[in-house]
């Protein structure tokens, strides 16, 4: 075996972790998560060939799967309540409210369009760089920016919306002479 070979399954073999995290968020279900990760890191190994030494074997792999959950995605519709009975608990258990607003936000995130909540994972849960996320789902980074923006905008009016609603309702509209 190279040394190429050894660093690039090293690398391969280290992006699993983060693979898993996305996976399970981008999807909302641990098993279908787990298939996700697998055939991702299948695929990987068999294309490994296709991957350019020296570059970012993480966006190389995140760009795999994002092709592979597309697929997976058209063929059925995602599930309905992205938290189920293998959720992890924290070793402090939340409060009652916490608890409220983790569900509202895992809620908000599932309504969220496809495109966005990629970009807005990508960026906020595994700390991607625009140019890493550009690069890993194949869209120019002016479409990262403005799907992040977009979901980051459609996520606080699904999480206030309510709010938002009724503070416009009390708010009189002023009248421009």
């Amino acid at each position: 075996m190279t040394v190429e070979l050894q660093e690039a399954s090293a690398a391969l073999i280290a992006s699993i972790p983060r693979l898993r995290r996305y996976a399970l968020a981008l999807t909302g279900d641990r098993g279908d998560a787990d298939d996700l990760v697998q055939d991702t890191v299948e695929r990987g190994w068999r294309k490994l060939s296709l991957w350019r030494y020296g570059t970012d074997m993480r966006a190389w792999l995140f760009g795999i799967m994002h092709n592979m959950h597309i697929d997976h995605f058209r063929r059925r519709p995602p599930p309905a309540d992205p938290l189920d009975e293998d959720t992890p608990i924290p070793m402090v258990r939340p409060t009652q409210e916490q608890g409220l607003e983790l569900r509202d936000l895992a809620s908000a995130l599932q309504r969220l369009p496809l495109e966005q909540r990629q970009v807005l994972l990508l960026v906020a849960l595994e700390e991607m760089s625009y140019e890493e996320v550009a690069a890993s789902l194949a869209i120019p980074i002016g479409t990262v920016m403005s799907r992040l923006s977009r979901g980051r905008e459609k996520l606080r009016i699904l999480l206030e919306g309510p709010a938002i609603k009724a503070h416009s309702l009390a708010t009189p509209l002023k009248v421009i002479k």
